[in-house]
């Protein structure tokens, strides 16, 4: 439902995805609401939830620019219709089991002044076996760990993602990874990881990535290389080194 009155421009757009996830939501919700350096709208497209979801985010209306709630395709699904609907100069995205840090738009305010052409911010996000962060777009020709971690830390210029266009529904798995290939290799976009310690997000367990199994991943990597007319060459030898490496991750 989108609200009719409108008093400016916001910087920053949030999506929040979430299907089912009464237990994390509130708390994803707040560690938004708790931001201070940067204006922004937020936009909640809900999968069609059974639970207590529709409650928690009902109950935050008031704090909400649009939200939707309809059986969808998915989670890049999803975020292609919150972006649809986005309108700050930059999309940022906050899952239902992710929360920022309290400072996430304090170093974020900083990143967007400090690097006003890059077209996006990977900014450092805590998992449950470490912290992610940087960026090093030469790996991306071979590895995936080239940046800090999709959803809660990654930010981009609306322009830009208008450019690299929406997330492929054809990859039900990795869809962020062949964005991020279209925009890095393909559209040559610029960008910027933050520093270690400059927390923005923490990466809750139980998310989608989560329930997804390694051998699915390591699939959709090799199909979205190609499609992305990786050289063949390569790709053979990546999913050589790969499969022997993780071989029993994927007979398992």
């Amino acid at each position: 439902m989108l609200k009719k009155k409108i008093i400016s421009k916001p910087k920053i757009s949030i999506i929040t995805v979430v299907y089912n996830a009464d237990k994390t939501l509130e708390r994803c919700f707040k560690s938004l609401y708790k931001q201070k350096n940067l204006s922004y709208e937020h936009i909640v497209i809900d999968g069609g939830s059974t639970d207590n979801t529709l409650k928690i985010i009902k109950k935050y209306k008031s704090k909400i620019k649009y939200w939707t709630s309809k059986k969808d395709k998915g989670i890049y699904d999803a975020f292609n219709k919150g972006m649809k609907v986005a309108k700050g100069e930059y999309i940022g995205f906050l899952n239902a089991d992710d929360r920022y840090t309290t400072k996430a738009f304090y170093y974020l305010k900083k990143y967007i002044k400090n690097f006003p052409d890059a077209d996006f911010i990977f900014g450092s996000v805590r998992k449950h076996w470490g912290v992610l962060y940087g960026y090093r777009p030469y790996k991306i020709h071979w590895s995936w760990g080239f940046y800090s971690s999709h959803s809660t830390g990654f930010f981009i210029k609306r322009n830009s993602s208008k450019i690299v266009g929406n997330y492929n529904l054809k990859y039900k798995y990795s869809s962020d990874y062949d964005y991020f290939f279209r925009m890095i290799v393909k559209h040559k976009m610029q960008g910027v990881g933050t520093k270690k310690n400059e927390l923005f997000g923490i990466f809750g367990r139980g998310g989608f990535s989560s329930r997804v199994r390694f051998i699915d991943h390591f699939k959709e990597e090799i199909r979205i290389r190609l499609d992305n007319k990786q050289n063949k060459i390569l790709v053979l030898i990546i999913f050589i080194y790969k499969f022997l490496r993780h071989i029993k991750k994927i007979i398992l």
